[in-house]
């Protein structure tokens, strides 16, 4: 696995990879109008122009993918996507770990729904914390964890 900073020619490719990797958690939801499904490459290219955005390949495609930007010493980690034929291999802490590696010192915030069980387990196995949960709706709860 090599993983490295993505370029502009690369963001296509990792909107498709979004899209895919978030169709498992739409299903949470029994609903496909999540953020993550509706982005657009203008606003991808937005968050491409704002922060980092690392891609993980095997060969020449892009099988996961994490984003950041700082704001007033803090991280904010998003998007953290690994295709779904290569779950459950480590990836998903590696891309974790690479992001914080690109904001040294800083403090570290990502969310999640509280139906991602998985997505919550990792980020306490790196050693985030949860400090806050907001209501969005009766379907959605999201968690902030901070490192």
């Amino acid at each position: 696995m090599n993983i490295q900073t993505a370029e502009e020619s690369d963001l296509r490719e990792i909107l498709e990879l979004q899209y895919l990797a978030y169709q498992s958690e739409a299903a949470l939801f029994g609903n496909k109008n999540i953020p993550p499904l509706k982005e657009t490459p203008d606003e991808l290219k937005e968050e491409f122009d704002k922060g980092v955005i690392l891609k993980m390949t095997e060969g020449d495609k892009i099988i996961g993918s994490v984003r950041a930007f700082e704001k007033n010493g803090t991280a904010y980690i998003g998007k953290l996507m690994v295709h779904p034929d290569h779950r459950r291999k480590g990836y998903g802490s590696m891309l974790l770990t690479e992001i914080e590696k690109c904001f040294p010192g800083k403090r570290y915030e990502l969310f999640t729904s509280t139906r991602s069980k998985d997505n919550i387990r990792l980020y306490e196995s790196l050693g985030y914390r949860i400090f806050d949960r907001k209501e969005i709706d009766d379907e959605l709860v999201f968690v902030y964890l901070e490192k």
